[in-house]
Formats: structure tokens, C-alpha cells, sequence
């Protein structure tokens, strides 16, 4: 596909469309005071850490609160700045730009071992959600509407349906708000913890963990594996999420009749 838009030769990027994931140049600041972190929050990284069987879906609840607002006014802004623009230019320019992102996430801890594995593949997670929210907004699809949070666990094979999605983003919602009131106990000890961590956020990015985790200890490996598999993750995840946003907002099916026969 060739890109419309012009480019500005000193930097690369197109000139007459706002960069994803950039406040405005001028105008009033966002309505939620900041644009959204590069990584996961603290406070998410805690709630993965204590309930790491639903990493996922604490990722992808937190990502449509954060990360939906910034996919949103980046849309408005383009289409502000350039009336007319095809839903088109705009996907393949977050594509582009979090894809780059991706591919030089996995050398962003710098810390070594499981930890940094760990760290690497939540980030990488994050960019995607981030791209995905994006990609949304360039279709007119709601980025911050809940079934976001939905479409990032199938897109992102965490779940093969839009079902067992929203029932395991129902469970993690629940224990959010039960850690908020009664704080988190009965915890695995940290290194099982983080080493379970690790394969869901892995799963959700799309990298094997151990490959990950190999990145990490052997000397030299961690630029030449991290950039190609996430790169290679990242586009293929960008196709998925085209192909599903090109049609408008995905459906939500009507809930199953359970009666018996």
C-alpha cells in the first residue's frame, strides 16, 4: 500500500498526520491530563504479579482505560488536520509506528535473567494493546469502549472466542476490585510467581517465554531475537486487527438461551 500522505525527509514520518501516541503540538491538553505511559503502570505490574493467571486480562482492562483515551484523540486530531483522510492511512501509520516500538522493546529493562524476560514481553504486550486501540480509532471503532478489552485477548490468542474472553475479563475484574478491598494474599513465592507471569505475558505478545527468557541470558541474543520476534508478532497481530476493524465494530452476540430442551 502506498502511503498518500507526505513524508518530512529529516525525520521519516508523515508530515501532515499527527504521530500515534504524541500529545498535540498546540490546543488544549487532553481531558485526562497526560498521554499515556510507554509501559505498564506500576500498579498493573503489582496486580499481575499477585494474580498472574490473569495477567491477560488485567493488561487488557488496564490498556482500554489508559491507553483507549490516547488512541481516541490521536484519531480526532488526524482527522482534524486532515479532512478526508482514509481509515486506511491512518491504520497503517499505527502500524508503523508501534511496530517500530515493538521491535526495540525487548532491550528496554535492562535487567537480565527471568525478571528481565518478564519485564521485556509485558512491555511488548502494552505496545500491542496500544497498537490495536489505535488501529480501532482509525476505523471509527470505539477504543474505549469495554468490548475493546475483549477483541485485544481473541486478536491477541489468549482466547480463541469472544465468549470465554469476557467471562475470564469478568474474573479478573472481580478480583481487582476484591485485591482493592481486602488486598492480595495467599501469594505463590516470587519466583514461581514471575516465572508464571512470564509465560502469560508471553502468550499474550505472541513470543515464546523461553525464547524470551534465552534473549535475556544469552550474551548477544537479546537484540538480534528481540527485534525480529517482535516485530514479527507485532505485524502479524496488526493484520489480525485490521482485518477485524476494517468491517466496523465486531458484534456482541446475543446471550445463549440455557433452558433445557
Amino acid at each position: 500500500m502506498t502511503d498518500s500522505a507526505s513524508t518530512d525527509p529529516s525525520t521519516g514520518r508523515d508530515a501532515a498526520l499527527p504521530e500515534p501516541g504524541t500529545p498535540p503540538a498546540a490546543g488544549p491538553a487532553p481531558a485526562d491530563g497526560a498521554d499515556a505511559p510507554e509501559a505498564p503502570p506500576a500498579r498493573l505490574w503489582d496486580r499481575m504479579r499477585e494474580d498472574p493467571q490473569y495477567a491477560p486480562e488485567h493488561l487488557a482492562l488496564e490498556a482500554v482505560r489508559r491507553l483507549g483515551p490516547e488512541a481516541a484523540r490521536w484519531a480526532q486530531r488526524a482527522r482534524a488536520d486532515r479532512p478526508g483522510v482514509s481509515a486506511e492511512e491512518l491504520a497503517e501509520q499505527a502500524v508503523r509506528r508501534f511496530v517500530n516500538h515493538a521491535r526495540f522493546s525487548g532491550a528496554v529493562s535492562g535487567a537480565a535473567g527471568l525478571p528481565g524476560a518478564v519485564i521485556d514481553v509485558g512491555v511488548l504486550a502494552w505496545t500491542q494493546a496500544r497498537m490495536v486501540l489505535h488501529v480501532a480509532a482509525a476505523y471509527e471503532v470505539d477504543p474505549e469502549h469495554p468490548d475493546r478489552a475483549t477483541d485485544l485477548l481473541v486478536l491477541q490468542k489468549v482466547h480463541k472466542v469472544a465468549e470465554s474472553a469476557r467471562l475470564a475479563l469478568g474474573v479478573a475484574a472481580g478480583r481487582e476490585r476484591a485485591g482493592a478491598l481486602f488486598g492480595a494474599g495467599g501469594q505463590s513465592p516470587l519466583g514461581r510467581a514471575m516465572l508464571r507471569l512470564g509465560v502469560r505475558l508471553a502468550q499474550m505478545a505472541g513470543v515464546r517465554a523461553a525464547k524470551r527468557v534465552a534473549a535475556k541470558v544469552i550474551p548477544g541474543a537479546a537484540i538480534v531475537l528481540g527485534t525480529w520476534a517482535n516485530s514479527s508478532a507485532t505485524t502479524d497481530l496488526a493484520g489480525r486487527a485490521r482485518t477485524l476493524y476494517r468491517a466496523g465494530s465486531p458484534p456482541v452476540p446475543a446471550p445463549r438461551d440455557r433452558r433445557p430442551a
